[in-house]
């Protein structure tokens, strides 16, 4: 038990790293809470300081989801164990205590969870995704139907009832930080990815 709680104590550390916030001050010299959207993920950052740093802070964020969970497996953790940990991870992106418990919208770190807890789930929602960025080129919606999405693909695809539970709150989380966005979205003042 011990084992567990410090595990998903470390797990949310790890998800607490501010990737996006450190890769723009060493490549850019700029505190990226205070430039774009003010957001410290992967959309910002690359359309702050481009394409390299945007996936840099991409990559970074997903791994900041995807290795706690695969540790919690390599340990032997049951299902509900693994699911707590990345739920942590995902937590710890969102309300990083690093940043006065304000983080991220979770996108990439709950793409990394998910990768974990249901791979073939994510390349359904992936596919969505991208289906609704080439269809109306707004990275914010895609993201907010691939969300709304994932835990039907989990129910589908994977049904285990933990997992499918935990996808279901992180996708609550990703939709609810994304309701500038949505606000954005419905007055026709939100910015199209390349634009």
């Amino acid at each position: 038990m011990a084992l567990t709680i410090v595990t998903i104590l470390c797990a949310y550390l790890v998800g607490s790293i501010p990737t996006g916030l450190l890769l723009a001050k060493a490549f850019g010299g700029v505190d990226i809470r205070t430039t774009g959207s003010g957001n410290i993920g992967a959309t910002n950052v690359y359309r702050t300081l481009g394409r390299k740093v945007g996936i840099m802070t991409l990559v970074g964020d997903c791994l900041k989801g995807l290795v706690p969970v695969l540790v919690a497996k390599k340990l032997g953790f049951p299902d509900a164990w693994v699911a707590a940990v990345g739920l942590a991870a995902f937590l710890g992106h969102v309300y990083t205590v690093f940043l006065g418990f304000k983080g991220g919208k979770g996108v990439a770190t709950a793409l990394g969870v998910f990768l974990g807890l249901s791979p073939l789930a994510v390349l359904a929602a992936l596919a969505v995704f991208a289906l609704v960025l080439l269809k109306w080129r707004y990275v914010s919606l895609g993201s907010i139907v691939a969300a709304a999405a994932m835990p039907v693909c989990v129910a589908v695809l994977d049904t285990r009832i933990l997992v499918v539970a935990v996808t279901s709150v992180i996708s609550c989380i990703v939709i609810q930080k994304h309701r500038e966005n949505i606000r954005r979205l419905q007055a026709g003042t939100e910015s199209k990815f390349k634009e």
